[in-house]
């Protein structure tokens, strides 16, 4: 059985990839710190390991693994404007430490989320792989990180795939963040007959692409020679809106609630759209639509966060 490591396990990408990887009958070592993962989401079948990426350790759970999907990171934008120290110690460092442990334990590829941030500054769209303008703090430690993984493939010949997702969303998005994703965050508050909160006018279009079209892709990486070596954005093939995600939202779920507007967040464009051309090349082609998306993430969220978030209200 082909063992599969994945740090960020407890995570939402980490965590969905994981069980698609055993339902096609991978073994899965699971690495997290549980600082951002919450370890029930784990499959119980991943072979769970407590540790940190950047552990001197860290190679040990990685001995006998095939292949490493690195998505552990320090992803809120607006917590990385806030500590661009802890953001540098866990986006860099922890990244150079993946690629050492993996090049010490004979993995033979290396999958690592890079992040559409890295177009904040592009004018392009769609934006190509090549149009890398960084301006946060976050966008800037994900592209030292790429320099690392280049070094890496340059001076040790390590097989490395880059993927940069657009706006992934889905079941078990996370909704706990300090300012949470607009999917899951709509979603709760108006389950909760609360007033969704629109930061800015609501203008700012986002490329929203379902969890599992990711998988796909994620999927061809394992199996895919063609993938090795190359960069991928992995996008929904059209952008929207904060005001027609709010509008499609409030029209499932039957509600009459207005939005909140609140002032714009530091540091997020205004707009991005990938350039998938890429990632259709080799067969890849986003299937889940924006309505059946947002159908299945509140089927999700009613049946596992509401109870979870009613739950932590009652009073012991």
């Amino acid at each position: 059985m082909t063992t599969i490591a994945v740090t960020g396990v407890a995570g939402f990408i980490g965590s969905n990839l994981s069980e698609r990887l055993i339902a096609e009958g991978y073994r899965v070592v699971g690495i997290d710190n549980l600082a951002y993962g919450v370890l029930e989401q784990v499959p119980k079948e991943v072979d769970f390991r407590l540790a940190d990426i950047r552990d001197s350790d860290l190679w040990k759970h990685l001995t006998g693994v095939d292949t490493v999907f690195h998505l552990a990171a320090k992803n809120s934008i607006i917590d990385c404007q806030s500590d661009p120290l802890d953001t540098a110690d866990i986006n860099v460092r922890g990244t150079v430490n993946v690629f050492e442990a993996a090049r010490k334990s004979g993995v033979r590829k290396i999958v690592y989320a890079e992040s559409s941030a890295l177009y904040e500054g592009s004018t392009t769209f769609p934006t190509p792989e090549a149009d890398v303008a960084p301006e946060s703090f976050y966008a800037v430690s994900k592209l030292a990180g790429m320099a690392f993984a280049q070094a890496y493939q340059r001076f040790y010949h390590v097989n490395a795939t880059a993927l940069r997702y657009l706006c992934v969303y889905g079941p078990r998005q996370d909704y706990r963040r300090t300012v949470p994703p607009v999917m899951s965050a709509f979603i709760i508050r108006m389950l909760n007959r609360q007033h969704p909160i629109i930061y800015g006018d609501g203008s700012k279009r986002r490329d929203f692409v379902f969890v599992d079209d990711v998988n796909d892709f994620h999927m061809m990486c394992v199996r895919d020679a063609r993938t090795d070596g190359h960069t991928y954005n992995l996008g929904g093939g059209a952008n929207y809106s904060v005001l027609e995600i709010y509008e499609t939202i409030a029209e499932l779920l039957g509600s009459d609630l207005k939005p909140e507007f609140g002032p714009n967040q530091p540091a997020e464009a205004q707009q991005n759209l990938g350039d998938i051309a890429a990632a259709r090349a080799l067969g890849w082609e986003p299937r889940v639509s924006l309505r059946e998306g947002l159908d299945r993430s509140i089927a999700y969220i009613r049946e596992h966060v509401m109870p979870r978030i009613a739950a932590a209200r009652t009073p012991l």
